[in-house]
């Protein structure tokens, strides 16, 4: 029994196979029955069929999960693009220069890459743990026009398994509107290694969102976020926001560079003011 399961494990093993929910369903039955009968020939089953059989019992509980959609793999891979980009840019630490520094240490910088164009690098610290930040970002991104005036309003149009959702963004007119509305959608996507948090997206396209009428339709990406423990004070958040936007319309590229800039440093502001707030009081 063991070498015919072998061989059933090999096969779907092969790309044109593994999409075959039959085969891979009956190899998981295949092993976990040559499992069990391994584990009778002995007077008590080791650690590692313990082990084995309990990864082949979420295996075949995973087999009965409803697959991806073609168009829901093609978001997913969108937003794991807009990762990788994000952090070899960040990575590149060669050729940034300075816009702007607060009085609080807040700092923007900018390069210009061949590709994308002019990106602008937040570096701050917030005096909340990396939980309560990631939460309020993530978890609770359908608020953030409630407390950021940049932002009129945040609507997830659909989540993709864990890690990926599709958004619908306005854009608040600054004072003045010398920038006139613009509205994105985007493809979002999170991980987290060990303690650190990334949180990257793009530009992408939504049946649920066509263009609509009195917004400008601007592209983002590719763009992140990372969080990161400050190091010996782990109750403090280092963000790090890499922007990059094209706002689309006739604008001149100094007011651009004023406009985004300041909406980065207004952003720390206003985070800094809703993580402050007093917590409701638990029941």
């Amino acid at each position: 029994m063991l070498p015919a399961t072998s061989k059933l494990c090999a096969a779907i093993s092969y790309r044109h196979l593994r999409n075959m929910s039959g085969l891979r369903r009956q190899a998981a039955v295949a092993i976990s029955q040559e499992l069990s009968r391994l584990a009778c020939r002995s007077p008590g089953p080791s650690t590692w069929i313990h082990q084995v059989r309990r990864r082949s019992s979420l295996l075949s509980s995973r087999l009965e999960e409803k697959p991806f959609s073609e168009m829901e793999m093609s978001y997913i891979k969108q937003g794991e693009e807009a990762l990788q980009k994000s952090l070899r840019i960040l990575e590149d630490q060669d050729d940034w220069k300075t816009e702007t520094v607060a009085g609080n240490g807040d700092k923007v910088l900018s390069k210009v890459l061949p590709d994308v164009g002019k990106v602008f690098r937040l570096e701050v610290v917030v005096d909340q743990p990396l939980d309560v930040v990631y939460g309020e970002l993530v978890d609770n991104m359908e608020q953030m026009g409630d407390w950021n005036p940049n932002v009129k309003e945040v609507k997830i149009l659909e989540k993709i398994g864990k890690d990926t959702v599709i958004t619908h963004e306005k854009a608040a007119a600054p004072p003045g509107n010398i920038v006139g509305p613009r509205d994105f959608v985007s493809v979002r996507c999170s991980r987290r290694r060990g303690s650190t948090c990334v949180l990257a997206g793009m530009s992408t396209t939504h049946r649920a969102v066509p263009e609509q009428e009195g917004f400008i339709r601007a592209e983002n990406g590719p763009t992140c976020m990372v969080l990161r423990p400050l190091p010996g004070s782990p109750s403090r958040t280092r963000l790090t926001w890499l922007l990059s936007i094209d706002l689309k319309g006739w604008l001149p590229k100094t007011i651009i560079n004023q406009v985004l800039s300041q909406t980065q440093v207004d952003f720390a502001k206003h985070l800094r003011q809703r993580l402050a707030r007093p917590l409701p009081a638990s029941c």
